[in-house]
Order: structure tokens, then sequence, then C-alpha cells
């Protein structure tokens, strides 16, 4: 049997990095302007940063090689949304910005083998700030 090239961190990284590539594509065609992608901080990393209308779109990419796009997305799970919640916090008191309004978006970009283009399922709001570094507090 042969292994899966997933297992390959460097197939992940490339693979990742190439969703990102595909969902700020699909961002900038939708309105959005990208204003920063893979913000790191000491709590982690965001993949994208954006701005819609006047709110700060905070944007988790997920990615997959099959057609489960539900379980793609549902791996943004407690933890995960506590973790943003920080980092987004964190950027915002950085950028003197927590007057705006803000919001947490997952994009969910699928690559099935027999096309050349990505399907790519948008959760607007995907989840609220959670956890007590909730950002209105």
């Amino acid at each position: 049997m042969i292994p899966s090239p997933a297992r390959k961190p460097w197939w992940r990284r490339w693979f990742g990095s190439r969703s990102e590539r595909a969902a700020a594509r699909y961002l900038k065609r939708q309105g959005f302007r990208i204003v920063r992608r893979n913000y790191t901080c000491p709590h982690g990393e965001i993949d994208l940063v954006a701005v819609e209308g006047g709110t700060i779109v905070f944007v988790e990419v997920r990615s997959t090689g099959t057609a489960d796009v539900a379980r793609t997305a549902a791996s943004v799970d407690d933890a995960k949304q506590q973790r943003l919640t920080r980092l987004a916090l964190h950027f915002l008191q950085k950028h003197r910005l927590l007057d705006r309004p803000a919001r947490f978006d997952v994009l969910v970009v699928s690559w099935p083998a027999d096309q050349r283009e990505p399907l790519i399922l948008h959760h607007r709001q995907a989840f609220e700030a959670v956890g007590r570094f909730q950002m209105w507090n």
C-alpha cells in the first residue's frame, strides 16, 4: 500500500498554502480586502485577516482532498475557537482596533481529484468569540 502524501509535513504545508491562496482569491472576488496573511503572535497563527465593509474578519481556512466538507468544517472545535478568539483579541489590541466590529469566518477549501479548481464553502460568522478572552469584555 502506498502511504498517503498527507502524512508528509512538506506536503501538508504545500497543500495548506495552496488552499490559503485559493481562499484569499475567493474572498477578494467577494469584495473583501485582505489585510494580513498568516498573522502570527505568541498565541498562534490566523490564516487570513480581511475587511468587509467596516468589519474585521478573522478567517480560518480548512482544506481537504475529499468531498466531506462538513467534517472538515467541524474540525474548528471549541479549543480551536478559543485559540482563534485569543489571536483575534491580540490582533485587535495590537492594532488599536477594539472599537471595530469583528467576526470569525471559516472557509472550507475542497480539492476534488477530478477538478482543476477547488470548491469553496464559506461559513460567515461561523462562531462567536469564546472563553474568558472574549473581545467584548
